[in-house]
């Protein structure tokens, strides 16, 4: 039986008494009738949630419910194209000197945390500090943020002190950083070693929210399961890995929408129909845990769940024809959104494991060996029913620095090519078996790792039968999501299939997963190339040009050269919607746009 934790609203007499001790505190008390408390979302997370955390969580489910109970300074536009930043606890965008070296961020007075046992009674409002806490917190070695990229070796002082930490086993959260200024109470002043024309990003992902010291210091351990924040909702019943109940925060501050750039013609009725409304719309947002495809296909076809954000591909066929809705489902008022995200994925092989590893010629043969050797257009027409275009490079399209005229022979599958290359490089089959042993003779395994769905079964399967053709000995080893992103980042996979979502619209979000320095937080392949390395931090000085797309194709060349990935698919995701969902409209960056979406109770059954 799974442990049961509540978090604040765990029955109604409690949410009534939060309501009203808001209210009586004055608390943004016309902002109580913005949501609909007889609206409820249910939407479905198809892994585990890691942590509420936000500096600790790194996946996407995850990171979709902080980004609602929890508030970056910066966000994206929801209907504006091309994607768009906007404050979000700003006054306005903020401002910046020195050529893009020193920024200054100046917070909304007035907006408070939820109500938490470690505020003692009183309102706590969120200031400066708080935003300079929740960096620090990534910072610190013991809270091992997969975040710390986004600002490692940029912030004045800041690795001094990281540095300092990581000798004495303590990070000292009140030490000056002097690249990191709170001014006053709601002024932030960050200066960076050098211009960072991209570092407002960084603001805009969910992960650099602010937190109150004193909850994280209440929580300890457990502030993962324990989230405070400033968002429009706060967590309710919580059932760890099953169920997540999010409620609307009646303290919320007032927020209404308006587009901040051109909305495209399709969205606009969307615009319209949010045009006044307080946000959020939705009193509650029930969240299920469904691993499974076939589980999470059923409760969307029972009406259980509202809303599809992506469209197992188990059942592609049962919910498209040739990519379009199938007409009975249409008849029932499902609408079908199709969408090209700025995705990639693909297989990362371990650049430290003994057996996939390294950078001599003869790992390199065999990585690309393997990567000859695996159909992803199979993959693709079969596995994804199509729902998938492969991928030439790590850059996926639509974004800055991608070059849609770069030509890489990335997809090439040529297992005769393959087999001849592993026989050039000593890997043959010395005892008859069928399988080859590495050149000293010793027995040569390939370990691929994945988490026991129905999906990875079938990757599995073919991964075996395009190995054997090749004459690799492949086996699979099986371990939850959550784990294998641990396991991952300590180095303990060789060989496992992964992918990542753009956390903002610009390539080098998508090449420091390569980047050296990264190495032990997203970059699982371990890969330290000293020329990679030169390029990528040569790129990231350069504003958007041809000059630094031509720079990304060479480090892309670099990729293909010696294989610390088998380049996959950017992935099309199939959203589904049930008829009496209104206001929905994919976002190319944002994974979870809960907070703008209605329901109507006409046409949705009891």
């Amino acid at each position: 039986m799974r442990k049961r934790r509540s978090c604040f609203c765990g029955t109604r007499g409690q949410r009534w008494a939060i309501g009203a001790a808001l209210v009586a505190l004055g608390w943004c008390a016309a902002s109580a009738v913005a949501s609909d408390p007889t609206k409820t979302l249910r939407v479905a997370l198809t892994s585990a949630e890691m942590s509420f955390d936000p500096q600790f969580s790194a996946d996407a489910g995850s990171d979709g419910i902080i980004d609602h109970i929890y508030d970056s300074m910066l966000d994206y536009d929801y209907l504006a194209r091309p994607v768009q930043l906007v404050p979000r606890t700003l006054e306005a965008m903020p401002t910046f000197e020195d050529g893009g070296a020193t920024f200054v961020f100046r917070l909304k007075r007035g907006i408070f945390f939820t109500p938490d046992p470690a505020f003692k009674g009183k309102p706590r409002e969120l200031t400066a500090g708080d935003q300079a806490y929740a960096l620090k917190r990534m910072l610190d070695p013991a809270v091992k943020s997969p975040w710390l990229w986004m600002i490692e070796g940029k912030i004045v002082g800041a690795d001094a002190l990281r540095a300092s930490a990581a000798k004495s086993g303590k990070f000292d959260y009140d030490a000056p950083i002097p690249g990191l200024e709170v001014v006053d109470r709601y002024t932030l002043r960050i200066r960076l070693k050098r211009p960072d024309l991209r570092f407002l990003y960084v603001f805009a992902v969910p992960n650099t929210a602010a937190v109150a010291r004193e909850v994280v210091e209440t929580y300890g351990t457990d502030f993962g399961a324990h989230p405070v924040g400033t968002g429009p909702y706060m967590l309710g019943d919580y059932r760890r890995s099953a169920k997540i109940v999010l409620v609307a925060n009646p303290g919320f501050r007032d927020t209404t929408y308006v587009p901040a750039g051109p909305v495209p013609a399709e969205s606009m009725p969307i615009a319209a129909a949010l045009k006044g409304k307080k946000l959020p719309i939705a009193g509650r947002i029930q969240i299920s845990v469904i691993e499974e495809g076939q589980a999470v296909w059923l409760a969307f076809a029972n009406r259980e769940l509202d809303l599809l954000e992506r469209l197992p591909s188990d059942f592609v066929d049962q919910a498209l024809v040739d990519g379009k809705l199938r007409p009975q489902l249409a008849a029932k008022g499902i609408r079908h959104y199709e969408q090209l995200r700025p995705n990639t994925r693909w297989t990362y092989f371990n650049m430290e494991d003994p057996v996939v590893g390294g950078y001599t010629p003869g790992r390199i043969a065999l990585r690309r060996a393997i990567g000859m050797g695996y159909d992803v257009n199979e993959y693709i027409r079969v596995i994804l029913k199509g729902r998938g275009v492969p991928a030439s490079g790590p850059i996926p399209p639509e974004i800055a620095g991608y070059d849609p005229a770069l030509k890489t022979g990335a997809q090439l599958y040529d297992p005769a090519a393959a087999r001849a290359l592993l026989d050039r490089f000593g890997y043959r089959d010395r005892d008859g078996d069928g399988y080859r042993e590495t050149p000293d003779g010793k027995p040569l395994v390939l370990e691929r790792w994945s988490a026991p769905t129905s999906l990875a079964r079938q990757e599995d399967e073919q991964w075996k039968k395009n190995m054997d053709a090749i004459g690799l000995r492949i086996v699979f080893r099986k371990d939850q999501l959550q784990e294998l992103r641990k396991m991952a980042r300590q180095g303990k996979l060789p060989m496992r299939t992964d992918g990542w979502n753009a956390d903002y619209p610009d390539a080098e979000n998508f090449m420091q997963l390569l980047y050296g320095p990264n190495v032990g937080q997203e970059n699982h392949a371990r890969f330290s190339l000293p020329e990679f390395d030169r390029l990528y931090e040569a790129a990231h000085a350069l504003p958007d040009s041809p000059e630094r797309t031509r720079l990304f194709d060479r480090m892309t060349g670099l990729v293909l050269a010696y294989a610390p990935w088998r380049l996959m698919e950017h992935r099309i995701e199939d959203h589904l919607l049930q008829a009496w969902i209104r206001n929905y409209t994919p976002h190319p960056v944002r994974s979870a746009i809960w907070r703008y979406l209605d329901i109507d109770p006409a046409q949705r059954p009891n």
